[in-house]
């Protein structure tokens, strides 16, 4: 066997984080390469927005353009600018000590050494369950209602969730849509009594506690109609007619690979440095959502990825 390749900087996924970082290593002659991935934790290359369809909120694209094209243009971008990707799973990693380890492939047969690593392995957003909504996924069942919206100004919308994300989501709603139900399936909300008493006060929001989704409408249309919800507490069912289904019950990082070696916020994402993206182990970053948990938008990813390219090239020149 070969020895193993020592890389300036190796990238951890290829969502707008880690291939806006590929194109600024690149572009800074660090030679990355890029761990694309391949189907970890349900994501695929190019991240969230490759389940995405209009994306209308990324500068640049005022007629709005498709997730899938626009993660291609990112890339074809960093291959152009000299990125070197795998389409493959990192399967594990040693950060105890520089060079960094970072085992390849469904059999972790292939090892790579690296003097920086950036991570961008993204969050995956959490769901109901159903068979229907996952059906209809991006046919009106979202999990960014920051994202999609707009698609759905003038309609009736449904958000399910009980903290301070579904709060905000109905009240951002609220601001763009004809009607916005709110569903909890407990009494009592998790959100903070400010949030909460924000959107129990706005006249567009009713609040249906103690309910579940049972089914989205309507499959054989190819697109969210209404939605069947259950009463817990009486039994009784109904339908909403509404245009779209917001499910806003938190998201999970794709940090598996990280615990024990970096740390973390209690609810699973990467610590950072603030102002940076530098983690608790020198050289090694985190960029886009894997540590943020707070704006989640496709933008901020890319711009924290171009933050931790520049982080790991000045690590790299001080180090020399």
């Amino acid at each position: 066997m070969s020895d193993p390749r020592l890389h300036k900087v190796l990238i951890i996924g290829s969502g707008p984080a880690g291939l806006t970082a590929a194109i600024y290593a690149a572009r800074a002659n660090m030679k990355p390469l890029c761990v694309e991935g391949f189907n970890a934790g349900g994501l695929i290359p190019g991240g969230q927005l490759m389940f995405t369809s209009d994306v209308e909120n990324f500068p640049g694209f005022p007629t709005s353009v498709h997730g899938q094209e626009l993660m291609l243009r990112f890339r074809q971008q960093a291959e152009h600018q000299g990125t070197e990707l795998i389409t493959a799973d990192v399967q594990k990693v040693d950060f105890s000590q520089r060079p960094f380890k970072v085992w390849v492939g469904e059999d972790e047969n292939i090892l790579h050494l690296a003097e920086t690593v950036i991570i961008s392995t993204g969050a995956r957003a959490n769901y109901l369950g159903l068979e229907s909504e996952h059906v209809l996924k991006n046919k009106g069942v979202s999990a960014c209602a920051v994202c999609d919206g707009a698609l759905f100004r003038g309609e009736n919308v449904a958000v399910v969730g009980g903290g301070d994300t579904a709060m905000e989501e109905a009240s951002y709603l609220a601001g763009l849509c004809k009607h916005v139900t709110l569903l909890h399936r407990r009494d009592e909300f998790r959100a903070s009594k400010a949030m909460e008493k924000r959107v129990m006060e706005n006249p567009k929001i009713t609040v249906l506690r103690s309910h579940v989704v049972t089914e989205v409408l309507d499959v054989t249309q190819d697109r969210v109609t209404g939605l069947k919800v259950q009463d817990l507490k009486s039994g009784d069912s109904k339908t909403l007619d509404v245009g779209a289904l917001f499910v806003a019950i938190g998201h999970t990082p794709m940090t598996d690979l990280f615990k024990g070696q970096l740390d973390m916020h209690p609810n699973g994402y990467l610590k950072v440095e603030a102002g940076s993206t530098r983690t608790n182990v020198p050289g090694v970053f985190a960029a886009g959502d894997v540590a943020d948990f707070t704006y989640r938008q496709a933008v901020t990813a890319a711009g924290t990825g171009c933050m931790a390219a520049l982080d790991a090239e000045r690590f790299l020149a001080a180090q020399h």
